[in-house]
Formats: structure tokens, C-alpha cells, sequence
């Protein structure tokens, strides 16, 4: 009987048991934010609600094509010029996690950056717990490729059995240089080889972006920094391909604005929030490269599933 509830739990939507609250600041506005995350009805998807306004201005759906800024985060908004940014690290956890339904609250325009990671949001998540609600859950299958470029930078869904990153970067500093990093989406390795790896910058690029209005909220508490070839964080690195690994956990955030998460592989080079969200608009512009599928009844909570009915485009 026990067995029969659990499979039954795999192919249903999941939202958390509780609500549960995070404070701190934001990365680039530098304000005090809190954020209250609640359980949602089924097939409401996560929707974003700023308290510190009312009715329909309130509110924004997490969707790719509410994304209104890429620069150095993601930012979604709404007709109203409602905006909130810096949710893909909070995206990615809720993603990670199996989270389909959520109502995030936060009381100014900007998702509190916590440690830098998404670890904090997930260990949140998981304080509370999961819920599955009577509703069946659906992903997208990637049927064919789509790649997106921009120069030497490149965004590409491929068709797969199962949910999976890849990503390379390459850059000058000898801190990071070229580096690569593969995983299947699950709740356990999302959790432990993901979910800690901090944002990251460069120390002579801070100036410029405080005067942009940016990075205000910035610190060696909240970011890897890196000054020419050496990371100035006094504890170092939480992995030693800590950005590669952070890349992937936006990816995983920024694509989760798809609306459920799909079945195919992303590779990302180079890439960053303005890709990602290309990609996605690029996917869903061509309606013979995807389709939504449910999963199969052997299908466990958070774990990688291989969809298997096929629906009908939305």
C-alpha cells in the first residue's frame, strides 16, 4: 500500500506543506528584503506577489515571456511595470526541489540574495517540506534541436531521456580559466553538487556596476570575487569548478520559467540570463520542437522521470 502512495506521489503536482519566510538583502538594490514562499492551488504554477502594492499590479507570473531585463540577473514584470528581480536562484530551488505550485511574497523589488547560492531557499524548502496535490504533472519533451547564439556564446535544447545540464565556460582569470560540468536534474544532486555554488565577479568590475546601479547589496558574504587570479573569499572555493556549477544552477532557474521542467538536455557556452530566456522564446515559438507529456506511474518525487504521454500543445 505504502509503495502504491509513493508512485502515486511521483506523478502528482507538489506544493509546500507550509509557508515559510527568508529575509536579507538584495544583491543589486542593496534593501532589506522578506520573502514569505506558501503553498499554491494545483496548476497555478509559481506566481510572484509584492505585498508592498495591491490588486492586479501586485502580481507577476514566473514565465519566460514576463522577462523584461537579463542584465546580470533575471527580472520578470507585468503590464502594470511591476518588476521584480534576481529570482533565478530562488527558481532554481524551488525547481530542484519539485516544486510546481508556490506563491512568493516579498515586500520590495528584489529577491534577497542570501549567501549567493540557492542552498539557503532549499534548505527552507526542505524545513518545511512537499506536499503532492490532486493534480497530475506535466514537462516538456524536447522533440528536436533548438540553439540559440550570440557570438562565441551558445544555448541549445537537444532531445533526451531524462532532465540534463552541461555547461562550459572560459575565461581569462586563472581563477576560473575553462571549465565544464554535467549533471541529470534530481533533487539529491541538485541539492549537493548545485545548490551551494555562489554567484560570482570580478573585483574591478564593481565600480562600474555600482554606477550602473547595480551590485549595491554585494559582498564577500554574498559572492565569490575574484581580483585578478585569485578569490578573494577567505574560506575559497565550495567546489573547484564553483562557477561552472553556478552557471548551471541559473540555468536550471531561468528555464524553469518554462512553466514546468522538460525532458531534453540543455548545453549551455558561455551563456547567461539573456540565452537562456532566448532559448526558451525560441522553443516555444516553434511548436514542433516540444510537447507537454505526463510521467509515468513508476515516477518518484524529485526524481528524473521519462515522460511518456504526449498532449496536446497548449
Amino acid at each position: 500500500m505504502a509503495q502504491n502512495r509513493i508512485k502515486t506521489e511521483g506523478m502528482l503536482q507538489r506544493t509546500l506543506a507550509k509557508p515559510v519566510r527568508c529575509s536579507g538583502v538584495g544583491l543589486h538594490t542593496g534593501a532589506t528584503v522578506t520573502l514569505t514562499i506558501s503553498p499554491a492551488e494545483p496548476n497555478s504554477g509559481i506566481v510572484f506577489r509584492r505585498t508592498d502594492l495591491s490588486g492586479p499590479a501586485a502580481v507577476i507570473p514566473a514565465r519566460w515571456d514576463h522577462v523584461v531585463d537579463t542584465k546580470l540577473c533575471t527580472v520578470i514584470g507585468n503590464a502594470h511595470g511591476t518588476t521584480i528581480g534576481t529570482i533565478e536562484h530562488l527558481m532554481s530551488a524551488l525547481a530542484g526541489c519539485g516544486v510546481d505550485n508556490a506563491v512568493v511574497a516579498l515586500d520590495n523589488i528584489e529577491v534577497p540574495i542570501m549567501d549567493g547560492s540557492a542552498a539557503p531557499f532549499v534548505e527552507a524548502i526542505e524545513r518545511v517540506g512537499t506536499v503532492s496535490q490532486n493534480a497530475p504533472r506535466r514537462a516538456i519533451r524536447i522533440l528536436k534541436p533548438v540553439t540559440v547564439t550570440e557570438g562565441n556564446k551558445s544555448a541549445t535544447f537537444t532531445p533526451d531521456h531524462t532532465t540534463g545540464f552541461s555547461f562550459e565556460i572560459d575565461f581569462a582569470s586563472k581563477a576560473i580559466a575553462q571549465q565544464s560540468h554535467e549533471m541529470e536534474l534530481d533533487a539529491e544532486t541538485f541539492r549537493d553538487e548545485i545548490s551551494a555554488a555562489r554567484t560570482f565577479g570580478f573585483l574591478h568590475e564593481v565600480e562600474g556596476l555600482r554606477k550602473m546601479g547595480l551590485a549595491r547589496g554585494g559582498s564577500l558574504d554574498n559572492a565569490v570575487v575574484i581580483s585578478g587570479d585569485e578569490v578573494m573569499n577567505e574560506g575559497g572555493l565550495r567546489f573547484d569548478d564553483e562557477f561552472v556549477r553556478h552557471k548551471i544552477l541559473d540555468a536550471v532557474g531561468d528555464l524553469y520559467l518554462a512553466g514546468a521542467m522538460f525532458v531534453g538536455h540543455f548545453h549551455g557556452v558561455r551563456s547567461g540570463h539573456a540565452l537562456n530566456n532566448q532559448l526558451l522564446r525560441a522553443l516555444f515559438a516553434d511548436t514542433s520542437a516540444w510537447c507537454y507529456e505526463t510521467p509515468p506511474s513508476t515516477a518518484l518525487p524529485g526524481a528524473v522521470w521519462h515522460a511518456t504521454e504526449r498532449l496536446a500543445v497548449a
